[in-house]
């Protein structure tokens, strides 16, 4: 039973401790977590703060001046029996005893000890409580890394945090300090565990997966340097690999003695002053077969194109990776990173501003690739009910279709074609000789004030992973990927552009017809291949850019002529044109019915925005708004909610995946000669194989 004035940590604790799955990955806020740390650390007595547990409980005991904190966990995993803790009891209250900052408390030698026996035992003796085996949970790891021949011990933080609560918080906030500890306790375990597996790697690293705090790029302040945080994003940017000093010895010239080794930082060259031996201050060699280097190598992380907001710029962090997870991941990927945040010192921004300033980064210890691509909408249990429930309706077809920019009014062949492009479909890749891409791409050719670029903006806002660029504003290389020189290492490095931007996701092109010949070129490749070739600079490689790209553009003299062809009406090439699989084109026709029936519609959207009750009594105003919407087919109870069509997308990409059959087979054949026959005589675009590949 818990009793708890004023705060919500007991939603905090309950999450981590009965590990409740709401989210993909499961995070709380900031906000949560320091309100958690309030509670437990804080040496305020008052009202609010007053809590107590029984059974698997938390106890808080607070001593003046200093203050003092103990918790004590008896969770079905963590069993000791009461003598012993009666007996420990004394000696971990001292160790709890923080006098001072708690980054300088974990400093301290007495603490490091507690910290490398605590979590030496937590290693040799968690077990799992889903494990029906019963087996030690981080032997079996540490036997697995060994037959995998890794360096990297996984620790899942929400396992650690029910067990030592109080260590896991400072790992939190002193990682450094704390992970040195639990990297030294995790090399002695491996090591004794199989004695010769330090012939193959001198160094074991802990890596925190499960990390309950999600930051945002933009949320990263001061408040936060020194900090394990966990962010997401995709990654732009991605360096080469360099062998970073670590630790070096030096040679004496004169007397030949081996000093050292010194710890190098990224702050401070190493400066010998004499050697120990003769007493000479130089000259001085490095020792090259003595000195150890690591492996270095540095990524630009920017904030996924649907989680910024609009009307400003994405923002970066740049990563830094250590050893083994160099190469994790590259341009155009959406990743996870678990790490420290920390400044870096460059002299290049002391100097552009006249005093000190530090640049901040990520010294990444854990990098996951979000296979979820589509975990902005987190689906529940009664989500993927409501979701099966809609799929049984026969007319869930048609009411998707009304769903899509409810705003716009008409143009459902639109409206159909941007819906099978969002939900896309089934990749297929025959036995390793060659691939067939499952993504839809649609041009949007007509008339102008036709709600095109309407329309693209709803994909953006709609559509997951959707990047919006137009044809004037953007090159060949904003498209596809740039090439830069990094400043500091004159090494090049490769930046996606808006198709790799766009991974697993919609590119969105306005203004299609408006780009340079040379820049449409470009995109060939990605549109068919869905890859992006690049040999500049002496890199040679290939980028991903498996996407769906939905252009707009407007016809030559800027109406569509019927009497012409459709080649003749677009100054499109052909080979471009047969990339698009669907082809929608609007005509502004004049029509008294239909054109009143448009200007009721607008009328009515602009009604219905004006702040009630400004020109009217609130009663009369919303009585003249249910009339309009009613007028206008607003209410329609087929028309679903933004965020369940979201959602509806999310769950049909990631858990459908549609079949031939034998008769489908053969309608499509039929369909397939059908209308290349027709087009041969026609006036229409010519109908090649790609097209049969869009219609599967």
């Amino acid at each position: 039973m818990y009793r708890c004035v004023g705060f919500f940590v007991h939603n905090v604790l309950e999450m981590l401790r009965d590990e409740r799955i709401v989210f993909v990955g499961d995070s709380m806020s900031r906000t949560q977590w320091e309100s958690l740390i309030c509670l437990l650390m804080t040496g305020v007595e008052d009202n609010k703060s007053v809590y107590e547990v029984n059974g698997n409980k938390i106890t808080k005991r607070i001593r003046l001046p200093a203050l003092a904190f103990q918790i004590t966990s008896n969770f079905p995993h963590c069993t000791q029996d009461d003598d012993d803790d009666d007996d420990d009891d004394q000696g971990e209250f001292e160790m709890y005893l923080v006098q001072g900052k708690l980054r300088e408390w974990v400093t301290r030698d007495e603490v490091h000890c507690f910290i490398f026996e605590k979590f030496s035992d937590f290693i040799l003796t968690y077990v799992n409580p889903k494990n029906q085996h019963g087996d030690i949970e981080y032997v079996r790891l540490i036997n697995e890394m060994v037959s995998a021949n890794k360096c990297s011990l996984e620790i899942d933080y929400k396992q650690f945090i029910f067990v030592h609560p109080n260590i896991a918080i400072c790992l939190a906030e002193a990682p450094q300090s704390v992970l040195e500890v639990m990297e030294d306790v995790a090399q002695r375990v491996v090591f004794d565990l199989h004695p010769n597996y330090r012939n193959i790697h001198q160094k074991i690293y802990v890596r925190i997966t499960n990390f309950p705090i999600y930051d945002q790029i933009w949320d990263l302040r001061q408040i936060h340097l020194n900090n394990l945080v966990r962010i997401g994003g995709v990654v732009t940017r991605c360096s080469g690999v360099f062998p970073q000093l670590q630790q070096v010895k030096y040679d004496c010239n004169k007397c030949g003695a081996i000093l050292g080794p010194f710890l190098q930082n990224s702050y401070s060259e190493v400066n010998v002053g004499s050697c120990p031996e003769c007493q000479s201050k130089g000259p001085f060699t490095v020792n090259i077969e003595q000195t150890v280097y690591r492996n270095y190598q540095k990524l630009t992380l920017q904030e996924s194109p649907g989680t910024v907001p609009a009307g400003r710029l994405p923002r970066y962090k740049e990563v830094i990776l250590l050893n083994d997870l160099i190469d994790c991941a590259h341009p155009g990927e959406e990743i996870e990173v678990t790490g420290i945040y920390t400044n870096n010192f460059d002299m290049s921004l002391n100097t552009k501003n006249g005093f000190p300033v530090f640049a901040t980064v990520i010294k990444a210890n854990y990098v996951t690739k979000k296979q979820d691509l589509f975990s902005a909408y987190k689906l529940t249990q009664e989500d993927k009910e409501d979701i099966e429930r809609l799929a049984k309706d026969p007319q869930i077809g048609e009411r998707i279709i009304k769903s899509i920019a409810p705003s716009i009014y008409g143009h459902e062949d639109i409206k159909t074609a941007i819906a099978l492009a969002m939900f896309g479909g089934q990749e297929k890749n025959v036995e390793g000789k060659h691939r067939l891409c499952g993504d839809i791409n649609v041009l949007l050719l007509g008339d102008p004030g036709t709600a095109k670029s309407q329309f693209l903006k709803y994909v953006e806002k709609t559509g997951q992973r959707a990047v919006y660029t137009t044809g004037k504003g953007a090159s060949a290389v904003g498209l596809t990927a740039a090439v830069h020189k990094d400043l500091v290492t004159r090494e090049w490095t490769l930046e996606g552009g808006a198709l790799v931007l766009a991974d697993k996701g919609i590119c969105l092109i306005d203004e299609f017809d408006k780009m340079n010949d040379q820049d449409r070129v470009s995109i060939h490749e990605a549109m068919e291949q869905q890859s992006i070739s690049i040999s500049k600079a002496g890199i040679v490689t290939s980028l991903q850019a498996r996407c769906s790209v939905i252009a707009a553009a407007n016809p030559i003299g800027g109406r569509y002529d019927s009497s012409k062809t459709f080649s003749q009406n677009v100054e499109l090439t052909d080979p471009i044109v047969s990339r698009f699989g669907i082809l929608c084109v609007v005509k502004d026709v004049v029509d008294p019915v239909t054109d009143e029936m448009l200007a009721q519609s607008v009328v009515d959207g602009h009604f219905r925005s004006q702040p009630k009750g400004a020109n009217m009594d609130d009663k009369a105003f919303s009585e003249s708004q249910e009339e309009t919407q009613a007028s206008a087919g607003l209410t329609d109870s087929k028309i679903l909610s933004q965020e369940l069509l979201r959602k509806y997308l999310t769950y049909a990409k990631l858990n459908v995946f549609p079949r031939f059959h034998e008769k489908d087979m053969a309608k499509l054949t039929k369909v397939y000669a059908d209308l290349r026959k027709e087009s041969s005589r026609g006036q229409g675009v010519p109908i090649a194989v790609r097209h049969i590949e869009s219609m599967i």
